[in-house]
């Protein structure tokens, strides 16, 4: 067999694996988060979020709702440098963002089924 006929093989068969991806996975809410942060903010994100009255104050202050919070939480950065990811029962995360010029740091307290957002500072 030729190596134009291998090529031709195997980009027949390459074609036909993407259609049946393309099949199978239409529809399905998939997603490809392989780094930390990533997977960090999106287990964070789709959690119930209980605010804390020092982080109601904040909101209220600023004039933030909890769709804003979530806006804030799903296009931050996680300082894992800053976090405490050590614990078994809850981590406490680091969240960065900006908003309007301003940094925004949130304080997220991650348990198994709950996120508590402790924290809001604007900087």
């Amino acid at each position: 067999m030729k190596l134009i006929q291998r090529i031709g093989y195997y980009l027949g068969g390459f074609s036909i694996g993407l259609i049946f991806l393309a099949f199978f996975l239409r529809g399905k809410n998939t997603s490809c988060d392989y780094g930390p942060n990533a997977r960090t903010i999106k287990n964070i994100a789709l959690k119930k979020k209980v605010y804390s009255k020092e982080a109601l104050a904040t909101m209220q202050l600023y004039d933030l709702d909890t769709t804003a919070v979530s806006n804030l939480i799903w296009s931050g950065n996680v300082n894992f440098s800053k976090s405490q990811t050590k614990p078994e029962d809850c981590k406490t995360y680091v969240i960065e963002n900006s908003l309007e010029s301003k940094e925004v740091v949130i304080d997220v307290e991650n348990c198994d089924s709950l996120v508590t957002i402790v924290l809001l500072h604007f900087k």
